[in-house]
């Protein structure tokens, strides 16, 4: 019994050890997700820009403004200055101030600005890649280690460049290195943080006072071992059109026609005009043998005149015979302008405005 309560008590403080051992591979994560957890996730900021002057002395300003998270108070700490500045945020996410050097200051062209953008307990900070000074004053970009490499640098476009639309800006290159954007048109810089081992992306939101155009120079500037290399984007801001539909093709057709009219003929008998004519010949020829210089000539015009009449007559006997009936006149116009007259016995069937085949004075519907 004393050798079993020794065992249990041994199992027991075993636990701790055995669950502990357990537990620790569980901990291992893949290199991106470990990446991503130990990403920053307070404020940030996203451009930091000074308007470099010409000259450092009291009365000069400095203008300085900040793109990163809204809703944050920022501020400026500049190197040689006897006073902070508070930036203001103008629009959301967009912060601006004036420094007025004064007499007491010792601000010099390679000052160090740090700007921090606090929100709540936590505070992101940025140091200026720029020179406050213009021109001569700028500071040196080269500098001891491997230059850095860009192997990629692409933007997703916008439908337009109005504020408040998203540019996608991604780049491939040297990991751990510290990647800045400048587009022409805007102000500043803004920075593409690191996703993954050397591939940064970020977006830019155009702002109110930005005056962007689908042709406007953005470049990149890589930062690594103390080296610099900068490159500009190959294509528009804006996204592509959508694709054009095809255009129609042409179709001619020679024998092709529209309907204008369909014409309803009565018709009486079938001898009318054949009648009248006949009996005036007939009437003429009788005429003829009758009388003697002027008066065969009055013979034969009242020859003429009679076989007429005789002629109507009976063509109205005939017509008093033969039954009424209706034939159907279809007048179609060709896209030339040219027109064309079908007859048909019966009611064809075609209205105004049909389309229709002619083949040997026969319309067909054209489907």
């Amino acid at each position: 019994m004393f050798t079993q309560k020794i065992l249990a008590a041994a199992m027991i403080a075993a636990l701790p050890l055995a669950s502990m051992s357990l537990a620790a591979p569980a901990q291992a994560q893949p290199q991106s997700q470990q990446y991503n957890r130990d990403a920053p996730r307070g404020p940030a900021i996203r451009g930091f820009n000074v308007d470099e002057v010409r000259r450092l002395e009291p009365g000069v300003e400095l203008n300085f403004d900040l793109y990163g998270t809204p809703g944050g108070s920022a501020t400026i700490r500049i190197d040689g200055a006897t006073r902070n500045l508070a930036l203001s945020e103008t629009e959301p996410g967009q912060y601006e101030g004036t420094y007025t050097i004064s007499g007491r200051d010792r601000i010099t062209p390679n000052s160090a600005v740090t700007a921090n953008l606090r929100e709540g307990n936590r505070v992101a900070t940025q140091v200026l890649s720029e020179s406050l000074l213009r021109g001569p004053g700028d500071r040196p970009r080269g500098g001891p280690g491997m230059a850095p490499r860009v192997e990629r640098f692409d933007v997703r476009g916008a439908n337009d460049l109005a504020p408040g639309d998203e540019l996608t800006f991604t780049l491939s290159g040297t990991p751990g290195a510290k990647v800045e954007i400048t587009i022409a048109g805007s102000r500043g810089v803004f920075f593409l943080p690191e996703t993954r081992p050397g591939e940064y992306s970020g977006v830019y939101t155009v702002r109110r006072n930005d005056r962007l155009m689908p042709d406007s120079v953005v470049t990149a500037t890589v930062r690594a071992n103390g080296r610099v290399v900068t490159t500009t984007l190959g294509r528009p801001l804006l996204a592509g059109p959508p694709p054009r539909p095809a255009p129609p093709v042409a179709r001619y057709c020679s024998n092709c026609a529209t309907v204008e009219t369909v014409n309803v003929v009565q018709v009486q008998g079938n001898a009318g005009y054949l009648g009248t004519v006949g009996g005036a010949v007939v009437g003429g020829l009788l005429g003829s043998q009758v009388g003697s210089g002027n008066g065969r000539t009055a013979a034969q015009i009242a020859g003429v005149v009679g076989g007429a009449a005789v002629g109507r007559t009976i063509d109205n006997n005939n017509a008093a015979k033969a039954a009424p009936n209706q034939r159907y006149e279809v007048v179609v116009r060709y896209p030339n302008g040219a027109t064309k007259a079908v007859s048909y016995e019966n009611d064809p069937g075609f209205r105004v405005g049909d389309k229709v085949r002619v083949d040997n004075n026969l319309l067909t519907r054209d489907q």
